[in-house]
């Protein structure tokens, strides 16, 4: 099956939103846990490492599914293989 235009451009698109999203997974999950020690300012009255490893990077887990979800909802509506409801 020969993929059209269309088709690459949809998963170029969904491919590089992939990308930077794991970009900042790996940012939030390794970059700021190895140089927690090196960022020692209060945030919310806790130590801003402390309240990355515990709440933060929960946060920003979420924000990243809930942001690709919608992204990639629009993105299939945008190029018509969204699931149409069944009524």
């Amino acid at each position: 099956m020969a993929l059209t235009a269309r088709h690459r451009e949809y998963w170029r698109k969904n491919l590089t939103m992939t990308g930077i999203l794991l970009a900042v997974w790996f940012i939030v999950t390794f970059v700021l846990s190895y140089y927690a020690r090196d960022l020692s300012f209060d945030f919310f009255g806790w130590p801003f490492s402390f309240y990355m490893a515990a709440q933060g990077s929960l946060i920003v887990y979420v924000l990243i599914i809930a942001f690709y979800a919608g992204y990639m909802n629009r993105l299939d509506r945008e190029y018509g293989v969204d699931e149409e409801e069944e009524s």
